[in-house]
């Protein structure tokens, strides 16, 4: 909806978006991380440059990862982070390393199904 005033334009919006929320910068360590779930939650110890004490819990989703491979935070690992805020609370938009690196992630990874046994082997049973 556009409502024309004498001098102003004024836009009035009418979607269900959020209102704008700032992108803020933060750093931290990982609380803990699901590695089947793909999610976890970063521990703020800094925002802005700004000691946060106590600590402050931000959402992490694994696609926020800046890594090669799979996506994953070890528990204690140090990052650095943008992150806004969002109607569940504190949630990151990129998350890297210290210094901007790529995240170190950690050793897990999801409980599946095993691969089958014949690519594990492959040329010692495929001459039968």
């Amino acid at each position: 909806v556009l409502i024309l005033s004498t001098a102003f334009f004024y836009v009035v919006c009418t979607c269900d978006e959020e209102p704008f929320e700032p992108i803020l910068a933060g750093s931290g360590y990982c609380k803990w991380f699901n590695v089947r779930m793909g999610f976890g939650f970063i521990s703020m110890t800094s925002s802005e440059g700004k000691p946060v004490d106590p600590p402050l819990d931000v959402f992490v989703h694994q696609s926020k990862l800046v890594m090669e491979g799979f996506r994953s935070l070890r528990e204690g690992e140090q990052v650095e982070f943008t992150f806004k805020r969002s109607s569940k609370g504190l949630e990151s938009l990129r998350v890297t390393g210290p210094g901007g690196g790529p995240c170190s992630g950690s050793d897990r990874r999801p409980k599946g199904k095993a691969p089958p046994l014949k690519h594990h082997f492959k040329g010692i049973i495929d001459h039968h």
